[in-house]
């Protein structure tokens, strides 16, 4: 049989995106090694980056790796020039996840194109049912309505429930691990992905990916390049790790990889193992310490059997 094999393009960008794409690609090569497919990175340059080295944020040769690519990674979703990435390619749905270092994750599905309401929560329920098989659906038009009545009649089995937009946002603020799929509508997709990567105590690592049809996209964390700090080794890579992970799973198909990367978070996570940012007394690790504590962890982190021996 041959061996699986995708092309990724990378976009590593400005202050601390080289760092964290560096250990996103340590990250991804070692959970694909462990899960038998093989993954061609093609680093290109993106931003302020590409500015200095080619006089413009999105180069010619850029534009063609992500138009040729799997997948987009990006180490920063707030740098402008990715909406010329995003204009080259037909995205219509997005995916957003916010991980609980404690307990669970919440998925939130919206369209992003027109005439997209369908496909999106067709894709909603499909991710449910890879994960607790529960779709909270936030919308108010008839025919979203209609649209998830025709997808809950097609998913036997996955628990739907109708919820407005004011009732869901307090809840997301203070127990996001209540939802596990939500369904909405483009016009409140915004406010909940912001409610629901607010933390008060909790660890929570917000990434997102824009998505085709077809599964291809463009998968980033949605945090800045936070220059203050860039080339110090201690940026937090977990939700540059949460990207890599909504990549490997709902764009490249790898589940399973995806989950023993996610799992690998985690471990380290309550092993104590935190960055600066999330250290308030004593020592903390660097971004190289944590991550080498994580690949470490990723064989014990698998959980499935598809290719062991």
């Amino acid at each position: 049989m041959r061996a699986r094999r995708y092309k990724i393009a990378c976009l590593a960008g400005d202050g601390i995106g080289p760092e964290l794409m560096a250990e996103a690609s340590r990250a991804v090569e070692a959970v694909s090694r462990l899960h038998g497919f093989a993954v061609d990175e093609v680093h290109v340059p993106f931003g302020g980056d590409a500015v200095r080295r080619f006089g413009h944020p999105l180069p010619p040769a850029t534009r063609e790796a992500c138009r040729e690519a799997d997948a987009v990674l990006i180490a920063a979703t707030r740098e402008p020039a990715l909406e010329g990435v995003k204009a080259e390619l037909d995205l219509t749905w997005r995916v957003t996840r916010v991980r609980l270092s404690r307990e669970g994750d919440v998925a939130l599905v919206s369209p992003v194109a027109e005439d997209a309401e369908q496909l999106a929560i067709e894709r909603a329920f499909r991710l449910a049912r890879e994960r607790r098989a529960k779709v909270t659906s936030v919308g108010t038009s008839q025919e979203w309505f209609t649209a998830v009545q025709a997808a809950t009649e097609r998913h036997e089995g996955v628990i739907v429930e109708h919820v407005a937009v004011e009732t869901v946002l307090p809840i997301l603020a203070a127990d996001p691990a209540r939802f596990d799929v939500i369904a909405t509508q483009e016009v409140f997709a915004e406010a909940l992905s912001n409610m629901a990567a607010f933390a008060h105590e909790d660890v929570r690592m917000v990434a997102s990916g824009r998505m085709s049809s077809t599964g291809m996209g463009i998968f980033g964390p949605t945090h800045g390049s936070a220059p203050e700090i860039a080339g110090q080794g201690v940026a937090n890579p977990m939700a540059m790790l949460l990207a890599a992970s909504v990549m490997l799973g709902e764009g490249l198909g790898e589940r399973a990889a995806a989950q023993t990367l996610e799992r690998g978070v985690a471990t380290a996570i309550e092993d104590g193992v935190r960055t600066p940012d999330l250290v308030q007394t004593g020592p903390a690790a660097t971004t190289r310490q944590f991550m080498d504590v994580l690949l470490a962890g990723l064989p014990s982190a698998r959980r499935d059997t598809e290719f062991a021996a």
